[in-house]
């Protein structure tokens, strides 16, 4: 773990990005999409998905149609159907989470989510892990606000909740995330192996890493 500055002030909130950050459901995703493709008579390796989803759904769809000359909708919809069939047991969160949501807990905070997933789904997720207990407040793409990096839904769930950004620490494993929360004067994380340089607050790994500092600091 480093720190921009190498030290991070007392944290009390956490604003959680979904996919590839509370849950790893890349993986779930990209079979999805592959199965898609297949059926349509085509293939793509699925790490080259994976890395495609990772920018956005949209991007990725946009983009394998049109290397593999496909119709867009079609791909869209086939593969939707594929992944209705994914379960949330398949779609685990990573190791820590629960251990940080703790944290969070213990010393008197607030687990937020901002998200670009639906309700449903996010909903599946949280209540399929046991982690719905944790967050008192969820924006997803039904609530319409501009999609990251646009900072509009992190300050909105800051202002509804009385967060103090200073306190408020947002974690994502995309540079939109990083970008988003920055802009709404929030401290940031990137989660991920492959950090993209720039210059977020704090850059993780594992999530191990993150309880302590909470606890210490509060």
């Amino acid at each position: 773990m480093r720190t921009a500055d190498g030290r991070v002030g007392t944290i009390r909130n956490i604003v959680w990005d979904v996919d590839g950050t509370l849950f790893d459901t890349y993986p779930a995703i990209a079979r999805a999409f592959r199965a898609g493709l297949r059926e349509l008579g085509t293939d793509a390796p699925l790490a080259r998905i994976v890395e495609l989803a990772r920018e956005s759904l949209g991007y990725c769809t946009a983009t394998l149609a049109q290397a593999h000359h496909l119709d867009r909708a079609l791909l869209e919809a086939t593969v939707a159907r594929h992944y209705e069939r994914t379960t949330p047991e398949d779609q685990p969160p990573f190791p820590g989470v629960r251990a940080v949501c703790e944290a969070v807990r213990t010393v008197g905070g607030r687990n937020l989510i901002v998200t670009h997933r639906g309700p449903k789904g996010t909903a599946e997720l949280l209540s399929a892990s046991g982690l719905a207990e944790y967050f008192s407040d969820i924006i997803t793409r039904a609530d319409e606000f501009p999609r990251k990096p646009d900072p509009a839904a992190f300050r909105a769930i800051v202002a509804r909740n009385g967060l103090r950004p200073g306190e408020t620490l947002a974690i994502g494993d995309r540079d939109i995330d990083v970008l988003a929360a920055r802009a709404a004067g929030l401290v940031t994380c990137f989660f991920g192996p492959i950090d993209p340089g720039l210059g977020a607050d704090l850059a993780i790994t594992d999530f191990a890493d993150l309880a302590p500092l909470l606890v210490a600091d509060a």
